[in-house]
């Protein structure tokens, strides 16, 4: 009697290059110590501050780092020092962001997400997703960038919409992700909606892309 093998069950889906690439970048993070990312912080604000981008600049969109994200708390504090007008993310129920201006330490506040870690936030009058577009400089969280300034985000989508919504207002702020040394690769995965920066600056320096645009 001739008995037919049964189906090979179905193979998982694959994770695609940018999501294996994500998951070893984040790894190594993790395994940062607390005194490796405080130092890192330092250097990543004196680093960034050399930028003409961020010293030419009246108003800064930045961000608050979380976890073991190349520290931006002196960053912000430096710029406001300077007479930088700051304006921080505030992460809306569909991952768009709205923005507020930074006042200081205190007026941050830890504010819960469903499915993410606890981020802060401004506590100030909120400005609308719009504001972001009267920028003179965006700073960019990232998990890497190339040679061509492309940059490998979470994935979570918030920044490729504030890019979008850049694009479509005519808006052209200087890009400039913030990075550790090692996350400056050879190339990352790149999709249509990617858009490449002008600099990148880590502890060790700043790398700038002269042919982004």
């Amino acid at each position: 009697m001739v008995t037919t093998p049964p189906p090979n069950p179905a193979r998982p889906p694959q994770p695609s290059p940018k999501t294996l690439l994500r998951r070893e970048l984040l790894a190594a993070r993790r395994a940062l110590s607390p005194e490796s990312l405080r130092a890192s912080a330092r250097a990543l604000a004196r680093s960034a501050l050399a930028l003409p981008e961020l010293a030419g600049a009246g108003t800064v969109a930045a961000y608050v780092s979380v976890g073991s994200e190349p520290g931006t708390r002196d960053l912000l504090d430096a710029l406001r020092a300077a007479g930088k007008r700051v304006l921080l993310p505030v992460l809306l129920p569909d991952n768009d962001l709205d923005w507020a201006a930074y006042e200081g330490p205190g007026s941050l506040a830890e504010t819960a997400h469903a499915g993410k870690m606890p981020l802060l936030e401004p506590s100030g009058p909120r400005l609308g997703p719009g504001a972001v577009t009267g920028a003179d400089t965006v700073l960019l969280p990232g998990l890497a960038v190339d040679g061509r300034g492309m940059r490998l985000g979470r994935g979570g989508g918030s920044y490729d919409r504030v890019l979008a919504r850049l694009e479509r207002a005519g808006a052209h702020p200087a890009l400039v992700v913030l990075l550790y040394d090692e996350e400056v690769v050879a190339r990352v995965p790149e999709e249509p909606h990617d858009h490449p920066v002008q600099a990148v600056a880590t502890p060790s320096g700043v790398v700038r892309f002269t042919d982004s645009a």
